[in-house]
């Protein structure tokens, strides 16, 4: 791969990308926090009057939560799962760490009503997530860090381990496998939402892991056009 692909943050850059990925991961949820509120959020602690406290709390949960992976030693595991879904919703959802209970079963439907996805049955979470964590340490030295990282991504959002909140946890959770098999991160930006939710599509229903690859790699070259 590119040089540049492998090149470390600087703490400036940190910072950059933090607020881009905040915006991003956030915004492809539904918040309504602009870019720039974010950043004022961030830095300034000045909160816009007309968002939500969930959108707000989640803003600075997300942020949080990226710099929990930086410093966490831990690559998968039930422990680091929960913890980012309790960092990042902490303040605004009554299940913050706590994965779906027996009983509480996950549908999503597109606008027309029609259903794109189910998640594992509740009583299969955990031994579901457990099985992928396996995978991980097998495949960890075998592998290319984006496979690792785009496999456990899909496998996690196929999963759907939370009553809500997965998107942000996959996504903390691919950068964190990126990380620590040193590469940088990498943000899905709001405006390629359509191709990242086509891309885990194909995955789910073809195992077809190239899409979500292409579109990994897109965003590095649009982290690096951010970062010059």
């Amino acid at each position: 791969m590119a040089n540049w692909v492998i090149r470390h943050l600087s703490e400036l850059d940190w910072e950059r990308f933090k607020e881009a990925f905040t915006y991003d991961t956030n915004a492809i949820e539904g918040s309504l926090v602009e870019a720039q509120e974010v950043t004022e959020i961030l830095r300034k602690r000045q909160w816009p009057n007309d968002r939500s406290k969930e959108d707000i709390s989640e803003t600075y949960g997300v942020s949080e939560a990226v710099d929990y992976i930086r410093k966490t030693k831990e690559h998968v595991s039930l422990k680091l799962v929960e913890e980012l879904h309790r960092v990042v919703f902490k303040n605004s959802k009554p299940f913050a760490g706590k994965f779906r209970e027996k009983g509480v079963e996950v549908i999503v439907a597109d606008a027309s009503g029609n259903v794109v996805h189910r998640g594992a049955p509740s009583q299969q979470l955990k031994e579901l997530l457990k099985e992928l964590i396996r995978w991980y340490n097998r495949n960890k030295m075998k592998c290319p860090p984006l496979v690792l990282a785009a496999v456990v991504h899909n496998q996690f959002e196929i999963i759907h381990p939370f009553q809500d909140g997965n998107g942000r946890v996959g996504r903390l959770l691919l950068n964190n496998i990126l990380l620590k098999n040193n590469l940088p991160p990498l943000n899905i930006e709001l405006k390629n939402r359509p191709q990242y939710y086509t891309a885990l599509q194909a995955y789910e229903k073809d195992h077809n892991i190239r899409p979500t690859l292409e579109l990994m790699l897109n965003e590095y070259r649009a982290l690096k056009k951010m970062l010059k």
